[in-house]
């Protein structure tokens, strides 16, 4: 099982290519890196979590330019989005960024993708909230185009475009990993209609309580006849004890991350190096 972290990157933490450089020296496989690209402050939709929103939310770099600041100094750990609000982007420019960081990383990224939930975000984008997943798919699909073709084209209701020209072209063949998150049913059934991947989020209810939720997503992909090696299974934000570690690898989960505050450099790097020990990595 992999282990990785995941931090906001903000214009007040350690830098990200710092934290990668500091994560790939302690054993770490890889980093996640979320997004948004603002708040809207009428705070209209709830934060998911419940309470206030942390600051980090609307205090977060470009995933993108982080990630290739980060390619430059690392030689082996992966680089993620975990996610990109693939849905408040434009979809070629995005398919764009995503290949460079692969192609300036020598084939390191993953690309976790999701439709978010502040749909006042998501409105001045341009998106609507209760179609953003038709979007998603379309969105998905048109990337993988962009990637795998050297003339690409898509046609459809929500993504469209004649055929195009667009480099560079990922290092990894047909291209990066596309993990999706979501917890729901109906996510589930996007991992296992166009993923790549899974990523569900821990978010502090451990593997005991996620047990269930890991065992419906094997009953829908066996009936989907997706095969288990076809996907992976990445949790996002597990909780730092060993004893979550130990249940994750016997529940067959192929990655975990830990989740780490936004903060100083002289906070964080402690903090890492508790994390190595615990994974039973030298620090």
């Amino acid at each position: 099982m992999h282990i990785g972290l995941t931090m906001f990157p903000t214009d007040y933490a350690i830098a990200p290519h710092e934290l990668a450089r500091e994560a790939e020296a302690r054993g770490f496989e890889s980093l996640w890196l979320p997004e948004h690209t603002h708040i809207p402050a009428s705070r209209r939709t709830p934060y998911p979590a419940g309470g206030e929103l942390p600051e980090e939310y609307w205090h977060t770099l470009d995933p993108f330019a982080a990630l290739g600041a980060a390619a430059a100094v690392t030689k082996t750990i992966k680089l993620a989005t975990g996610i990109c609000l693939l849905i408040e982007r434009d979809t070629i420019v995005t398919a764009r960024e995503a290949a460079t960081v692969d192609h300036l990383s020598g084939g390191r990224f993953i690309f976790g993708v999701g439709g978010g939930w502040n749909a006042e975000e998501m409105e001045n984008h341009g998106t609507v909230f209760k179609t953003r997943f038709k979007k998603l798919k379309e969105q998905v699909l048109a990337v993988r185009e962009i990637w795998t073709q050297e003339a690409a084209k898509f046609h459809g209701e929500m993504v469209r475009f004649d055929e195009i020209w667009c480099h560079p072209k990922p290092v990894q063949k047909p291209g990066p990993p596309i993990v999706l998150g979501g917890m729901t049913p109906q996510a589930l059934d996007r991992v296992l209609d166009y993923g790549d991947g899974w990523l569900p989020i821990d978010g502090g209810m451990g593997p005991d309580a996620l047990r269930p939720v890991l065992e419906e997503f094997e009953r829908r992909r066996v009936a989907k006849g997706r095969a288990r090696n076809t996907l992976s299974i990445s949790i996002y934000g597990i909780q730092n004890s060993a004893d979550a570690l130990a249940k994750y690898r016997e529940l067959g989960v192929d990655r975990v991350t830990f989740r780490m505050r936004a903060e100083a450099r002289d906070v964080v790097l402690p903090k890492l190096d508790r994390l190595a020990a615990l994974m039973g990595r030298p620090s």
